[in-house]
């Protein structure tokens, strides 16, 4: 027993540690990613690299909802701290210039809106533009709401790979 105590033990600490402070698994709900990730597609999340730089635009994070709900969000980064972000003519607009969204595949629905997205929040958009609440409906995300970057899909296992 003491053996087996010594070796499960550690186990479950380093576990623990691994899905506090590194990277856990999480499942796609929902089409507001959709073309890019589907209903039960699983990803690995990597919680890291966010400790050294700030999202970059265009990663995919996954994100407390800030409505309060305790599901977890997965969206796209779009606009960063200082940045003016403006929906309009179905593209989105960073700092009056359009933003290249080639994961697109469809419009983004809007009438002229825009939004400044304070220090230390970003502003994030599903790819789904019209089956998603995201950043539209409640506004930039404080950082300290992302709970890391989707890196790694792992399933179906025909999909496995890097997210882009």
């Amino acid at each position: 027993m003491r053996d087996v105590m010594g070796t499960i033990v550690p186990a479950i600490i380093i576990a623990l540690l691994i899905h506090v402070f590194l990277a856990q698994a999480t499942r796609v709900y929902g089409q507001s990613m959709e073309p890019s990730l589907h209903t039960n597609e699983r990803l690995v999340i990597e919680k890291l690299s966010y400790r050294f730089h700030g999202p970059r635009r265009g990663d995919v994070v996954v994100l407390h909802d800030p409505g309060g709900s305790p599901e977890l969000l997965i969206k796209r980064v779009v606009g960063l701290p200082g940045e003016r972000v403006t929906v309009a003519d179905g593209r989105v607009f960073i700092d009056g210039a359009p933003l290249d969204e080639p994961y697109l595949d469809q419009d983004t629905l809007g009438r002229g809106r825009s939004w400044i997205v304070p220090p230390l929040h970003i502003f994030v958009m599903g790819d789904n533009r019209s089956a998603s609440r995201d950043s539209r409906s409640f506004g930039p995300v404080p950082m300290d709401q992302i709970v890391g970057r989707a890196l790694v899909r792992y399933w179906p296992l025909n999909e496995i790979g890097l997210l882009h």
